[in-house]
Protein backbone atom coordinates (compact mmCIF):
# COMPACT_ATOMS: atom_id res chain seq x y z
CA UNK A 1 0.00 0.00 0.00
CA UNK A 2 2.98 2.02 0.90
CA UNK A 3 4.51 2.06 -2.17
CA UNK A 4 5.38 5.34 -3.25
CA UNK A 5 6.22 6.16 -6.85
CA UNK A 6 6.83 9.89 -6.29
CA UNK A 7 9.79 11.03 -4.11
CA UNK A 8 9.51 12.41 -1.07
CA UNK A 9 11.33 15.31 -1.37
CA UNK A 10 9.64 16.32 -4.65
CA UNK A 11 6.54 16.28 -2.54
CA UNK A 12 7.90 18.10 0.26
CA UNK A 13 8.88 21.14 -2.63
CA UNK A 14 5.43 21.02 -4.18
CA UNK A 15 3.48 20.53 -0.73
CA UNK A 16 5.43 23.82 0.73
CA UNK A 17 4.31 26.02 -1.97
CA UNK A 18 0.73 24.75 -1.27
CA UNK A 19 0.86 25.36 2.35
CA UNK A 20 2.41 29.21 2.06
CA UNK A 21 -1.42 29.20 -0.33
CA UNK A 22 -3.31 28.06 2.56
CA UNK A 23 -1.66 30.02 5.30
CA UNK A 24 -1.35 33.64 3.18
CA UNK A 25 -5.64 32.66 2.37
CA UNK A 26 -5.57 31.87 6.35
CA UNK A 27 -5.27 35.60 6.54
CA UNK A 28 -8.61 37.30 5.90
CA UNK A 29 -10.58 32.98 6.49
CA UNK A 30 -11.02 32.21 10.06
CA UNK A 31 -11.44 28.62 10.59
CA UNK A 32 -13.39 27.44 7.66
CA UNK A 33 -10.18 25.04 7.14
CA UNK A 34 -12.28 22.48 5.18
CA UNK A 35 -13.62 24.55 2.79
CA UNK A 36 -10.58 26.55 1.93
CA UNK A 37 -8.60 23.26 1.28
CA UNK A 38 -11.57 21.99 -0.77
CA UNK A 39 -12.04 24.65 -2.47
CA UNK A 40 -7.84 24.71 -3.90
CA UNK A 41 -8.36 20.96 -4.43
CA UNK A 42 -11.46 21.95 -6.54
CA UNK A 43 -9.35 24.57 -8.31
CA UNK A 44 -6.08 22.17 -8.63
CA UNK A 45 -8.12 19.08 -9.74
CA UNK A 46 -10.30 21.13 -12.72
CA UNK A 47 -12.87 20.79 -10.93
CA UNK A 48 -16.12 22.32 -9.66
CA UNK A 49 -17.42 22.93 -6.14
CA UNK A 50 -20.81 23.46 -4.40
CA UNK A 51 -20.64 25.68 -1.28
CA UNK A 52 -24.00 24.89 0.85
CA UNK A 53 -24.89 27.18 4.07
CA UNK A 54 -26.66 30.20 5.50
CA UNK A 55 -25.48 33.66 4.79
CA UNK A 56 -22.21 35.30 6.63
CA UNK A 57 -20.02 32.21 6.47
CA UNK A 58 -17.23 33.63 4.72
CA UNK A 59 -18.14 32.06 1.10
CA UNK A 60 -17.52 34.45 -0.99
CA UNK A 61 -14.88 35.66 0.71
CA UNK A 62 -12.90 32.75 0.67
CA UNK A 63 -13.34 32.35 -2.90
CA UNK A 64 -12.17 35.84 -3.62
CA UNK A 65 -9.01 35.19 -1.80
CA UNK A 66 -8.12 32.06 -3.48
CA UNK A 67 -8.27 33.87 -6.50
CA UNK A 68 -6.06 36.56 -5.57
CA UNK A 69 -3.64 34.48 -3.73
CA UNK A 70 -3.59 32.49 -7.14
CA UNK A 71 -3.52 35.02 -9.34
CA UNK A 72 -6.63 33.69 -11.50
CA UNK A 73 -9.09 35.96 -12.88
CA UNK A 74 -12.03 36.12 -11.10
CA UNK A 75 -15.76 37.15 -12.05
CA UNK A 76 -18.68 36.80 -9.73
CA UNK A 77 -22.24 36.52 -10.79
CA UNK A 78 -25.44 36.57 -8.60
CA UNK A 79 -27.76 34.09 -9.97
CA UNK A 80 -31.08 35.91 -9.75
CA UNK A 81 -34.44 34.59 -11.70
CA UNK A 82 -34.58 37.22 -13.97
CA UNK A 83 -31.01 36.17 -15.15
CA UNK A 84 -30.72 35.30 -18.78
CA UNK A 85 -27.94 32.47 -20.59
CA UNK A 86 -26.58 35.71 -22.18
CA UNK A 87 -25.46 37.46 -18.81
CA UNK A 88 -23.67 34.62 -18.06
CA UNK A 89 -21.64 33.52 -21.44
CA UNK A 90 -21.63 36.79 -23.45
CA UNK A 91 -23.56 37.74 -26.50
CA UNK A 92 -23.81 39.11 -30.16
CA UNK A 93 -23.82 42.94 -30.49
CA UNK A 94 -24.83 44.56 -33.51
CA UNK A 95 -22.95 47.52 -35.34
CA UNK A 96 -24.51 49.02 -37.76
CA UNK A 97 -21.68 51.07 -38.82
CA UNK A 98 -20.16 47.93 -39.83
CA UNK A 99 -23.60 46.26 -40.22
CA UNK A 100 -22.23 43.12 -38.80
CA UNK A 101 -22.46 41.25 -35.25
CA UNK A 102 -19.57 41.18 -32.51
CA UNK A 103 -19.06 38.80 -29.81
CA UNK A 104 -18.97 40.57 -26.50
CA UNK A 105 -17.89 37.74 -23.64
CA UNK A 106 -19.73 37.58 -20.37
CA UNK A 107 -18.28 36.76 -16.95
CA UNK A 108 -17.64 33.04 -17.86
CA UNK A 109 -14.68 34.01 -19.30
CA UNK A 110 -12.47 33.40 -16.00
CA UNK A 111 -10.35 31.23 -14.21
CA UNK A 112 -13.11 31.41 -11.29
CA UNK A 113 -16.19 31.72 -11.50
CA UNK A 114 -18.29 32.40 -8.28
CA UNK A 115 -22.13 31.33 -8.78
CA UNK A 116 -23.31 32.94 -6.15
CA UNK A 117 -27.13 31.39 -4.96
CA UNK A 118 -26.56 29.18 -8.10
CA UNK A 119 -30.17 27.55 -7.71
CA UNK A 120 -32.25 30.75 -8.24
CA UNK A 121 -31.21 30.93 -11.44
CA UNK A 122 -33.68 29.02 -14.57
CA UNK A 123 -32.91 26.31 -16.20
CA UNK A 124 -32.26 28.03 -19.34
CA UNK A 125 -29.31 29.37 -16.98
CA UNK A 126 -28.33 26.29 -15.83
CA UNK A 127 -28.04 24.89 -19.31
CA UNK A 128 -25.90 27.50 -20.43
CA UNK A 129 -23.38 27.14 -17.18
CA UNK A 130 -23.75 22.72 -17.49
CA UNK A 131 -22.12 23.23 -21.21
CA UNK A 132 -19.42 25.83 -19.82
CA UNK A 133 -18.79 23.37 -16.95
CA UNK A 134 -18.40 20.23 -18.30
CA UNK A 135 -17.17 21.49 -21.74
CA UNK A 136 -14.93 24.29 -20.80
CA UNK A 137 -16.13 26.37 -23.96
CA UNK A 138 -19.68 28.16 -24.65
CA UNK A 139 -22.16 29.03 -27.71
CA UNK A 140 -22.49 32.28 -28.38
CA UNK A 141 -24.54 32.21 -31.61
CA UNK A 142 -23.59 29.70 -34.27
CA UNK A 143 -19.70 30.17 -32.71
CA UNK A 144 -18.53 27.95 -29.82
CA UNK A 145 -15.65 29.81 -27.93
CA UNK A 146 -12.87 27.67 -25.75
CA UNK A 147 -12.55 29.27 -22.04
CA UNK A 148 -9.57 30.08 -20.39
CA UNK A 149 -7.44 27.06 -18.36
CA UNK A 150 -8.03 26.53 -15.14
CA UNK A 151 -11.89 27.04 -14.85
CA UNK A 152 -13.14 26.57 -11.81
CA UNK A 153 -16.99 26.96 -11.14
CA UNK A 154 -17.27 27.65 -7.49
CA UNK A 155 -21.24 27.95 -6.69
CA UNK A 156 -22.84 28.78 -3.43
CA UNK A 157 -26.87 27.66 -2.27
CA UNK A 158 -28.55 29.11 0.93
CA UNK A 159 -30.12 25.49 2.61
CA UNK A 160 -32.86 28.14 4.08
CA UNK A 161 -34.60 30.00 1.99
CA UNK A 162 -36.80 27.90 -1.06
CA UNK A 163 -38.87 31.02 -2.52
CA UNK A 164 -37.54 31.65 -6.09
CA UNK A 165 -35.80 28.93 -6.00
CA UNK A 166 -34.76 26.38 -8.80
CA UNK A 167 -33.82 22.84 -7.80
CA UNK A 168 -30.38 22.11 -9.55
CA UNK A 169 -30.97 19.03 -12.09
CA UNK A 170 -29.42 15.62 -11.00
CA UNK A 171 -26.93 16.05 -14.54
CA UNK A 172 -25.50 19.66 -13.26
CA UNK A 173 -25.23 18.54 -9.45
CA UNK A 174 -23.13 15.10 -10.90
CA UNK A 175 -20.37 17.94 -12.58
CA UNK A 176 -19.59 19.12 -8.90
CA UNK A 177 -16.44 17.22 -7.35
CA UNK A 178 -17.51 18.21 -3.92
CA UNK A 179 -20.36 19.61 -2.23
CA UNK A 180 -19.73 20.88 0.97
CA UNK A 181 -22.15 21.84 4.25
CA UNK A 182 -20.82 24.80 6.42
CA UNK A 183 -21.76 25.25 9.67
CA UNK A 184 -21.03 28.34 12.06
CA UNK A 185 -17.91 29.19 13.57
CA UNK A 186 -16.91 27.87 16.86
CA UNK A 187 -17.11 30.75 19.98
CA UNK A 188 -13.00 31.54 20.15
CA UNK A 189 -12.73 31.83 16.12
CA UNK A 190 -15.82 34.13 16.08
CA UNK A 191 -14.34 36.47 18.72
CA UNK A 192 -11.18 36.03 16.08
CA UNK A 193 -13.10 37.84 13.36
CA UNK A 194 -14.52 40.28 15.34
CA UNK A 195 -10.73 41.36 16.19
CA UNK A 196 -9.47 41.01 13.14
CA UNK A 197 -12.49 43.21 12.11
CA UNK A 198 -11.54 45.87 14.48
CA UNK A 199 -8.26 45.81 13.14
CA UNK A 200 -7.15 49.48 11.73
CA UNK A 201 -5.60 47.80 9.13
CA UNK A 202 -7.22 45.45 6.48
CA UNK A 203 -4.92 42.10 5.64
CA UNK A 204 -2.88 42.61 2.27
CA UNK A 205 -2.71 39.18 0.04
CA UNK A 206 -0.16 38.39 -1.89
CA UNK A 207 0.13 36.01 -5.31
CA UNK A 208 1.85 33.18 -4.64
CA UNK A 209 1.06 30.86 -7.98
CA UNK A 210 0.32 31.14 -11.18
CA UNK A 211 -2.19 29.17 -14.17
CA UNK A 212 1.08 27.84 -15.08
CA UNK A 213 2.03 26.28 -11.54
CA UNK A 214 -1.31 25.36 -10.93
CA UNK A 215 -1.08 23.68 -14.35
CA UNK A 216 1.99 21.79 -13.44
CA UNK A 217 0.51 21.01 -9.79
CA UNK A 218 -2.29 19.29 -11.61
CA UNK A 219 0.05 17.01 -13.41
CA UNK A 220 1.90 16.23 -10.59
CA UNK A 221 -1.01 15.11 -8.33
CA UNK A 222 -1.96 12.66 -11.20
CA UNK A 223 1.14 10.99 -10.17
CA UNK A 224 0.15 10.64 -6.54
CA UNK A 225 0.05 6.17 -6.49
CA UNK A 226 -3.74 4.90 -6.10
CA UNK A 227 -3.27 1.00 -4.96
CA UNK A 228 -5.50 -1.33 -7.22
CA UNK A 229 -6.98 -2.53 -3.88
CA UNK A 230 -7.90 1.32 -3.23
CA UNK A 231 -9.57 1.69 -6.77
CA UNK A 232 -11.81 -1.54 -5.56
CA UNK A 233 -12.94 0.05 -2.35
CA UNK A 234 -13.82 3.02 -4.18
CA UNK A 235 -15.60 0.70 -6.71
CA UNK A 236 -17.51 -0.74 -3.69
CA UNK A 237 -18.64 2.23 -2.02
CA UNK A 238 -19.83 3.60 -5.08
CA UNK A 239 -21.81 0.19 -6.03
CA UNK A 240 -23.30 0.08 -2.68
CA UNK A 241 -25.42 3.15 -2.91
CA UNK A 242 -26.50 1.65 -5.99
CA UNK A 243 -27.51 -1.88 -4.93
CA UNK A 244 -27.31 -1.76 -1.26
CA UNK A 245 -29.35 -5.25 -1.10
CA UNK A 246 -26.53 -6.64 -3.24
CA UNK A 247 -24.02 -5.38 -1.23
CA UNK A 248 -25.45 -6.05 2.49
CA UNK A 249 -26.91 -3.13 3.23
CA UNK A 250 -30.88 -4.11 3.30
CA UNK A 251 -31.63 -1.32 6.08
CA UNK A 252 -30.85 1.42 3.55
CA UNK A 253 -32.11 -0.05 0.62
CA UNK A 254 -35.46 1.65 0.82
CA UNK A 255 -33.77 5.25 1.27
CA UNK A 256 -32.16 5.48 -1.27
CA UNK A 257 -33.97 6.22 -5.17
CA UNK A 258 -30.83 6.55 -7.09
CA UNK A 259 -27.30 5.87 -6.61
CA UNK A 260 -24.26 7.71 -7.56
CA UNK A 261 -23.35 7.70 -10.79
CA UNK A 262 -19.50 6.51 -12.41
CA UNK A 263 -18.00 10.30 -11.69
CA UNK A 264 -18.47 9.56 -7.88
CA UNK A 265 -15.92 6.80 -8.56
CA UNK A 266 -13.77 8.66 -10.95
CA UNK A 267 -13.83 11.83 -8.49
CA UNK A 268 -12.98 9.74 -5.29
CA UNK A 269 -9.94 8.47 -6.99
CA UNK A 270 -8.75 12.24 -7.93
CA UNK A 271 -9.65 13.60 -5.36
CA UNK A 272 -8.15 10.80 -2.95
CA UNK A 273 -4.98 11.41 -5.00
CA UNK A 274 -5.25 15.36 -4.32
CA UNK A 275 -6.06 14.46 -0.52
CA UNK A 276 -2.89 12.59 -0.10
CA UNK A 277 -0.33 15.19 -1.65
CA UNK A 278 -1.95 17.82 0.58
CA UNK A 279 -1.23 15.67 3.93
CA UNK A 280 2.52 14.74 2.09
CA UNK A 281 2.13 11.51 1.08
CA UNK A 282 2.70 10.23 -2.59
CA UNK A 283 0.27 7.56 -2.27
CA UNK A 284 -3.64 7.20 -1.40
CA UNK A 285 -4.69 4.88 2.04
CA UNK A 286 -8.14 3.83 2.83
CA UNK A 287 -8.66 6.70 5.30
CA UNK A 288 -8.54 9.61 2.74
CA UNK A 289 -10.99 7.76 0.87
CA UNK A 290 -13.55 7.78 3.83
CA UNK A 291 -12.78 11.54 4.92
CA UNK A 292 -13.78 12.64 1.13
CA UNK A 293 -16.46 10.26 0.43
CA UNK A 294 -19.19 12.11 1.96
CA UNK A 295 -18.10 14.97 -0.02
CA UNK A 296 -17.81 13.33 -3.10
CA UNK A 297 -20.92 11.76 -2.81
CA UNK A 298 -23.50 13.43 -0.74
CA UNK A 299 -24.99 15.16 -3.83
CA UNK A 300 -25.22 12.10 -6.04
CA UNK A 301 -27.48 10.15 -3.97
CA UNK A 302 -31.03 10.87 -4.63
CA UNK A 303 -33.71 9.72 -1.46
CA UNK A 304 -36.73 8.69 -1.79
CA UNK A 305 -40.14 9.87 -0.09
CA UNK A 306 -39.68 7.30 2.45
CA UNK A 307 -36.10 8.42 3.49
CA UNK A 308 -37.49 12.17 3.61
CA UNK A 309 -40.53 11.30 5.80
CA UNK A 310 -38.00 9.54 8.15
CA UNK A 311 -35.61 12.72 8.56
CA UNK A 312 -32.73 10.15 6.78
CA UNK A 313 -30.33 12.82 4.71
CA UNK A 314 -27.44 11.58 3.02
CA UNK A 315 -24.93 11.66 4.96
CA UNK A 316 -26.60 9.19 7.36
CA UNK A 317 -26.55 6.88 4.89
CA UNK A 318 -23.67 6.97 3.65
CA UNK A 319 -22.25 6.51 7.37
CA UNK A 320 -24.12 2.92 7.20
CA UNK A 321 -22.43 2.17 4.12
CA UNK A 322 -18.90 3.69 5.11
CA UNK A 323 -18.71 1.56 8.51
CA UNK A 324 -20.29 -1.58 6.31
CA UNK A 325 -17.69 -1.55 3.18
CA UNK A 326 -14.80 -3.42 4.11
CA UNK A 327 -11.28 -1.21 4.18
CA UNK A 328 -8.35 -2.76 2.64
Amino acid sequence: MSDATVPSDEIAVYREGISQVLSEVGKVIVGQEKMVERLLVALLLDAHILLEGVPGLAKTTAVKALAKVVSAKFSRVQFTPDLLPSDIVGTQIYNPRDAQFSVKHGPVFCNILLADEINRAPAKVQSALLEAMQERQVTIGEATFALPSPFTVLATQNPIEQEGTYPLPEAQMDRFLFKILLDYPSADDELEIIRRIAAPHEAQLQPLLGPSQIMELRRFIRTIHVDSRIDRYIVSLVHATRRPKESGLSTVASFIQLGASPRASINLHLAGQAIAFLRGRAYVTPQDIKEIAPDVMRHRILLTYEAEAEGKTADDLLRVILDHVEVP
